[in-house]
């Protein structure tokens, strides 16, 4: 071979071997740039939450009701605590199996003195209580005054009064059950609430039109709340929105669906629409506030998904008669969980539990039993039904 045949096939190996350089250097660089990029296509570890604050209703409600406006009978708590422990159930809420995912001890009740432990966190639900301040209607109605905005005023003082004790005495404070004040912008801001606005207009107003034209004012004072949270120094908002009360069986029991106005398995069609109207405002809303507050995070949870879904196929999940509850008496007498009443011929009847709370997903013909709630709780923690997707366990990113 000639010195041309020689240098034409080193000129085509060196060639070559550029090739091969330029795409090993290339590979390389994606390699770099994909390492780079990972947390912007998969999720983070999880958040080290050290607290929660919780606000709401009788869905999240730990006992702030209970101690203001007396305790809870039995069998309520009977399936976990084994006693009457402020939850509108056999057992635990939602709220403590969030609690429990996250590694945290359950909420303490704001309201309730006794042996409460705030370090991580406080509950300030309280059953009965609505979005809009509580007027005398409301207050007749047999809601509380302690609506949402109260609620704020509590956290706030709270908040203030932890503050100014550590500032004041560390060794009192770190003596105390109190968070620290830098565990304020690292907690989770949980707000289940709304139920009771719908409600109380559905039975008041009758007419579904005035409650729908109701929804946006709700929604505006909502969306307040979450503002003064996040001026208090909240950045991670898990927010509920809320479920089918068309579905709850003691509105279907004292005020039955007219003709055409039940849905596939009973529930109360006009009653699930105002509430659909509700998370769509609400969603919207969010979306907004999304745009206004950039460093906090907001996370949307379709409650209604996922108790509609537990209702319309009971029993395929474990539970029976999915309209019906557990604790009570609705026979020929409605007569409350855990009470008694007397009737004309001297005759007490008792409205206690069923022998299997389990099998129900009402507890009391308004609340959920643990079970439900547990089952609920599977199904949203992973934040399959959030905006955006996202666990518990990493809402903080």
């Amino acid at each position: 071979m000639n010195s041309t045949g020689l240098a034409s096939i080193s000129d085509r190996w060196k060639s070559r071997w550029g090739i091969t350089r330029i795409v090993a250097i290339s590979l390389v660089i994606g390699v770099v740039l994909v390492s780079y990029s990972l947390p912007v296509f998969f999720p983070s570890r999880a958040c080290q939450v050290p607290a929660i604050y919780n606000f709401g209703d009788s869905n999240s409600d730990t006992g702030s009701s209970s101690a203001t406006f007396g305790r809870l009978p039995s069998p309520y708590g009977e399936t976990f605590f084994g006693k009457p422990s402020g939850r509108c159930s056999d057992g635990r809420l939602v709220i403590d199996f969030i609690a429990e995912e996250l590694g945290l001890p359950y909420l303490s009740a704001y309201l309730d003195s006794m042996d409460s432990d705030f370090k991580h966190g406080s509950n300030f639900a309280v059953s009965g209580s609505t979005i809009q301040p509580a007027d005398g209607k409301l207050f007749g109605a047999g809601f509380n005054p302690l609506s949402l905005s109260i609620q704020l005023s509590q956290f706030q003082q709270f908040r203030d009064r932890t503050i100014e004790l550590y500032k004041q005495d560390r060794k009192l404070w770190r003596e105390s059950r109190l968070p620290g004040p830098e565990d304020f912008s690292k907690a989770l801001y949980t707000l289940d609430c709304g139920q009771n606005d719908l409600h109380f207009g559905l039975i008041s107003m009758i007419d579904e039109e005035k409650v729908v034209a109701s929804i946006p004012s709700l929604i505006n004072q909502f969306a307040i709340a979450i503002e003064k949270l996040y001026q208090e120094g909240a950045r991670t908002f898990w927010i509920h929105n809320t479920g089918p009360i068309g579905c709850l069986p003691f509105p279907v029991i004292k005020h039955p669906p007219k003709p055409g106005n039940a849905d596939q398995i009973g529930c109360v069609k006009s009653y699930n629409d105002v509430a659909q109207e509700f998370n769509k405002q609400l969603k919207e809303k969010v979306s907004k506030v999304r745009t206004q507050l950039l460093d906090a995070v907001l996370i949307l949870v379709d409650i209604y998904s996922a108790k509609y879904s537990l209702i319309s196929k009971a029993n395929k999940y474990g539970f029976d008669n999915p309209l019906g509850y557990c604790c009570g008496h609705h026979e020929d007498h409605i007569v409350e969980c855990g009470k008694t009443i007397e009737l004309a011929n001297g005759t007490n009847v008792y409205g206690g539990s069923c022998s299997d709370p389990s099998k129900y997903i009402s507890w009391d013909g308004i609340h959920y039993t643990e079970a439900a709630n547990q089952w609920v709780a599977n199904r949203i923690i992973d934040g399959s039904l959030s905006d955006p997707p996202t666990p518990v366990v990493k809402a903080c990113s």
